[in-house]
């Protein structure tokens, strides 16, 4: 999955899980991956807790669907939220769906679509449960969306030292690189962040203050970059290489 992806998707928000604070950098992150065919988010707009909410749609252009909580204390938001799920499903008409929710609830519903060949994109705070996380093919912490629409740096950058002591941040990265490299040892970047995504939906530089996975590796010091340029164009491409794997090879 890459920036290069244009997908046919369906963007589903739980109003009850999610905060409106997001929706700029939710939107522009949706773009990376395709095109928002549907924008529906659910909750109970009668009830004021919503308010924030209601001020975006519009200017999003974002589906209100009305949800009422006929027994209190249970969320039927979930239901309706996975009922659209399946019947925008079998319409035939997407690719791939974007569930915008911190709730465990909805971690049979991103699998089940995968299981029909979707592709899933997940996206809710740092608290969502395991679960939830692992059932999508990505999954986004809504933070980073936030210090996107703030439009500043990251104030939780990572230093260099606290990267190399993070095994496994290290460990990740040297078995996606091991299995991206080419006998020489050095491997394309694209597919680099391919093998991260595999095994780690959740991972993100921005998750360590760094917009790109190229800032990240940089910053950690313990593998070789270089620039080459691509055939006979302007264009650039950014190898990696483990030294100390190359050491061993």
């Amino acid at each position: 999955m890459t920036q290069t992806d244009n997908l046919k998707l369906a963007v589903l928000i739980d109003a009850d899980n999610a905060q409106a604070s997001i929706v700029e950098g939710l939107l522009a992150e949706i773009a990376k991956y395709g095109t928002a065919h549907v924008k529906r988010i659910y909750g109970d707009w009668t009830l004021p807790n919503l308010g924030a909410w209601k001020e975006t749609l519009l200017r999003y252009s974002i589906q209100p669907i009305q949800q009422f909580r006929y027994t209190k204390g249970k969320n039927s938001t979930d239901g309706a939220m996975m009922i659209d799920a399946m019947d925008l499903l079998y319409s035939r008409n997407f690719e791939g769906f974007c569930i915008v929710s911190s709730d465990s609830d909805f971690t049979r519903l991103a699998s089940r679509l995968r299981e029909s060949g979707m592709t899933v994109y997940g996206f809710g705070e740092q608290k969502t449960p395991e679960p939830f996380v692992a059932a999508c093919d990505k999954f986004v912490f809504t933070e980073v969306l936030r210090e996107y629409a703030a439009g500043g740096d990251s104030s939780t950058r990572k230093s260099g030292k606290e990267l190399k002591h993070d095994v496994k941040l290290v460990a990740l990265l040297r078995h996606a690189l091991d299995s991206a490299a080419d006998d020489t040892g050095w491997a394309a970047l694209g597919p680099v962040g391919s093998a991260i995504a595999k095994r780690s939906p959740e991972f993100d530089s921005r998750n360590y203050g760094y917009a790109k996975l190229s800032g990240l590796l940089k910053a950690i010091q313990l593998f070789d970059l270089e620039e080459r340029m691509i055939g006979r164009g302007p264009h650039k491409a950014i190898y990696v290489r483990d030294p100390k794997g190359a050491a061993g090879a």
